[in-house]
């Protein structure tokens, strides 16, 4: 090997040595050689496989160091790619439990709704008074044999954790992979900015997996959002046999009520087509209880 000079020569050779000082370091660690003896590896492979073998040595000190490796929250991995040292980067149990945790976040959709009700668990849901007795043994039985249950329509005063249980059970079905879109209804009628867009929202919601529609009584209605709006989509449902439920601080009967009276005077039969679909979607349970919103 010719050289232009002594100095180019030199550089060379400290090059060389550097390599050679490099390369004896990454052979020395014990998981490479572990590697190594595993799959056999002859010299040549072993030559080929430097650089990714340099890749896991770097990257596992930094993992061990808990710095930021190259996929953050993911440790390095040799692996035998076709008689070659590979590096592939494996999810730590805790990136895991987050990515768990986000993908469950994800399955529950909010519509004017706080966004706290994210976090509640169904843990969480109390049993103190023994009329909440029945309507949390509905709640968890849809839970458990989703989709074979009807929906629950739950009423009572308010503050006694209604839309609470809904959360809860929302939370809970996420974390078995079902999606649940919890709406606010008089915040999804009012804060619409017209028909238009209000039929686009109910065409989409409609088709969601489990829905509830929360507080709903407590809307300003007409007969319009009442037979375009919230009919087409308990039509749609019972139809397709979706899983809808209900929160409100009204009776069933009440709820009719309610519906019956617009501008235009008493509709109860409008009213009661809407009854119709929300007595097929669900069973009426009473939710009693302290109002937990004081103090």
């Amino acid at each position: 090997m010719a050289f232009d000079s002594i100095a180019d020569g030199l550089g060379a050779r400290l090059d060389w040595d550097k390599y050679q000082q490099l390369t004896a370091k990454i052979l020395e660690n014990q998981e490479v050689q572990a590697f190594i003896a595993e799959h056999d590896f002859q010299s040549l492979q072993i030559n080929k496989s430097l650089s990714k073998f340099n890749e896991y040595v770097t990257e596992k000190a930094k993992f061990e160091a808990g710095i930021e490796t190259k996929i953050a929250g993911y440790e390095p991995i040799l692996f035998n790619n076709e008689g070659f040292a590979d590096v592939t980067y494996r999810a730590t149990a805790e990136t895991l439990a987050k990515e768990a945790d986000l993908s469950k976040k994800r399955r529950v959709r909010l519509i004017g709704m706080p966004k706290d009700v994210i976090n509640i668990s169904w843990d969480d849901v109390l049993l103190d008074d023994a009329n909440r007795i029945k309507a949390y043994q509905a709640v968890a039985s849809f839970i458990s044999d989703y989709p074979n249950q009807k929906g629950v329509y739950l009423y009572g005063q308010f503050g006694v954790g209604k839309s609470y249980m809904m959360a809860a059970m929302a939370n809970e079905l996420a974390g078995k992979g079902i999606s649940t879109t919890l709406i606010h209804y008089p915040s999804f009628i009012s804060e619409s900015s017209g028909f238009d867009e209000l039929k686009t929202k109910a065409n989409e919601v409609k088709k969601v997996d489990v829905l509830v529609l929360d507080d709903i009584g407590a809307e300003s209605n007409n007969d319009w959002i009442r037979d375009n709006i919230l009919q087409v989509i308990l039509q749609y449902r019972m139809q397709e046999n979706l899983a809808t439920f209900f929160t409100s601080n009204l009776t069933m009967v009440e709820l009719e009520q309610h519906l019956a009276m617009t501008k235009k005077g008493d509709e109860t039969w409008p009213a009661k087509r809407v009854m119709e679909r929300v007595h097929k979607l669900s069973d009426e349970y009473l939710l009693a209880g302290e109002n937990r919103r004081n103090g």
